[in-house]
Parts: structure tokens; C-alpha cells; sequence
């Protein structure tokens, strides 16, 4: 290797780093007509956002070990193991990167999250989406969205896309434990649901417990109000709470992937709808997806005008 360690740098336009908030319903809800709503737009993004893995546009090919490879060993490893394969692959970042002399370092990661690629228009597509919803309702809603990711949060800081998220909840290491890197914060396809109903419940900051009942009037976020996007069987748990719960699901396929499992998703009732991950304006994706927006939108105006005949009752 032409390096014996990644370079450790100092970034002056690093990302700052979003601040969870457990957020009041009532400041959400509220009990005026000027309270805003919002809609919820949530992300997978290996395979969603992004066509690749993250770690395959800079950590694989600076350690010179090639994707398909790798990944078949984080699956065989977990299988001889009976380990959790999200542990596994963390845990094999780092020992391959030690068989090589190369440290993992938090800034190095950063760093590497600036030449991860994305699909056709997702870097346009947040602002595409919050410009939609403010017309579509005359600014009375507002849109978040949110990241759920099984992949490296240090990676997707480092992304022209990071600081459109009003939160990332991802995998992190813990750098300072017994001076390697070790897995702080694990998401599994499974515990992908916890954050929605963090979001749903308005209790995002990671620290706190979501486990206490809150009414469902009181939430700030109904899952009604949520769209999920995914690419794939990895995704089935958290379509399948969304949509349980009354929300929607788009199943997304890049384009040099085949719709098959996303055809399968729709076939068997997992998601609304599928599509090719284009983001750009009129696309398949941005029509279907500003359709389940419209829908969204019309049953605020319904649920706003039965309140207002409560009211008057």
C-alpha cells in the first residue's frame, strides 16, 4: 500500500452533527388551527439512496479487498459463529484493516462518506419534496426526513446528503474502548423499527425510553403520516410496521439491480408501491411518491375538518 494508516485530518466544513429532541406533542399537534403538521419521509439508504454499499467506494478498496468477497465472509463468519451479522461485518472492518497496517479512525470515515455516489437525483430530491408539500399545502405542513441505516453513521456524516436529515440513526463505533474500535451502537433490520416509533412518538434522542404509553392523539408523528423507503427483504420489518400502523411503503430497485424483490414485495402486500431509485422530477419514484403525499395531505384536511365540527358541537 502507498499508506501505511489513513491520514488523520482535521475537516473544517465537517458536518455538524444533528441534536436529538424529544419533541412535546403538543408544540407538534397542537390545539390552534396554526399548528403545522408534518409528514414523515424515512430512508433505508444502502441499495436506497445509494446503489452500492457505503463501504465499498472508499474503506474496501483502501484495504484493496474486493465487496463480494468481503461480504460472503460476514455471512459465512455469522453462520459458523451464530453471531449477529451486523456485529460481524463491524468487527471484520476492523481486523481486515489491521491485517493491513491501516487504522480506523473516526476522521478517516468522515472523510470517506464524501465519495459515496447516489442514485439519479436523490441530492436534489429533499428540497424537490419539501418545495411539493409547501405548495401542495400552502405551508400549513412540513416534511422531515429521517435516515434509518444498518451502515455507518461516521460514514454518512461525511455525505453531501447528511445535513438534510432532521435525524440519522445508525451503526456507530465506539473509538476510545479498548483502543480499537468497537461497536457503540448496533441497528439490526429488526431494530430499524425502534426508531420509527421514536419518530412516531417524538422521542428521538436515543437515551430515552420509548417504552411508556403515550395516547395515540398525542403523538406527533402518526404513522399515518409516514412514508418508508427500502430496497429490499432487509426493509420487510419496518414496511411492515409502517403499514400495519396505517402508513405507506415504497419498495426501490437501483437501476443496475433487478425489480424482482421489489415486484415480490408488492406482489405479497409489503409496500404500496415500487419503483427504479430515480429521484429526479418526474419519475416513476417522484410521482408515486407525491401521490402518497397528496393522499396524506387530503386526510389531514379531513381529520382538520371533523375536529373543527367537534368543536362547534
Amino acid at each position: 500500500m502507498d499508506e501505511a494508516k489513513f491520514m488523520v485530518k482535521k475537516h473544517t466544513t465537517r458536518p455538524k452533527k444533528n441534536k436529538t429532541k424529544a419533541i412535546s406533542a403538543k408544540t407538534i399537534v397542537g390545539e390552534t388551527d396554526s399548528a403545522k403538521k408534518i409528514i414523515a419521509l424515512i430512508y433505508d439508504f444502502d441499495g436506497t439512496l445509494s446503489p452500492k454499499n457505503m463501504q465499498e467506494y472508499a474503506f474496501l478498496p483502501k484495504i484493496k479487498i474486493n465487496p463480494k468477497s468481503f461480504w460472503q465472509e460476514v455471512r459465512d463468519l455469522s453462520i459458523e459463529r451464530q453471531a449477529e451479522p451486523l456485529i460481524t461485518y463491524m468487527h471484520l472492518m476492523y481486523q481486515k484493516a489491521q491485517e493491513k497496517n491501516v487504522q480506523i479512525l473516526r476522521d478517516d470515515l468522515v472523510a470517506q462518506g464524501r465519495q459515496v455516489e447516489f442514485c439519479p437525483g436523490v441530492e436534489k430530491w429533499f428540497a424537490l419534496i419539501n418545495a411539493y408539500v409547501k405548495k401542495q399545502s400552502k405551508d400549513t405542513v412540513q416534511v422531515r426526513h429521517y435516515l434509518i441505516s444498518s451502515g455507518l453513521k461516521e460514514i454518512i456524516e461525511g455525505t453531501k446528503i447528511f445535513n438534510h436529515f432532521h435525524n440519522v440513526f445508525a451503526s456507530e463505533y465506539y473509538f476510545d474502548a479498548y483502543q480499537l474500535p468497537y461497536p457503540k451502537r448496533v441497528i439490526t433490520d429488526t431494530s430499524k423499527t425502534q426508531y420509527l416509533f421514536r419518530i412516531n412518538k417524538g422521542v428521538e434522542d436515543v437515551n430515552l425510553s420509548i417504552n411508556s404509553h403515550m395516547p395515540e392523539e398525542q403523538r406527533p408523528i402518526p404513522f399515518s403520516q409516514m412514508i418508508y423507503f427500502g430496497d429490499g427483504e432487509t426493509d420487510v420489518p419496518s414496511m411492515a410496521v409502517t403499514r400495519q400502523n396505517k402508513g405507506f411503503a415504497i419498495a426501490v430497485y437501483p437501476k443496475q439491480k433487478s425489480a424482482k424483490i421489489c415486484k415480490d414485495l408488492f406482489n405479497v402486500g409489503r409496500v404500496d408501491f415500487y419503483a427504479q431509485a430515480d429521484y429526479t422530477k418526474g419519475s416513476p419514484l417522484h410521482k408515486r411518491t407525491t401521490l402518497l403525499i397528496d393522499h396524506i395531505l387530503c386526510d389531514i384536511k379531513v381529520r382538520e375538518e371533523k375536529a373543527s365540527l367537534d368543536r362547534d358541537s
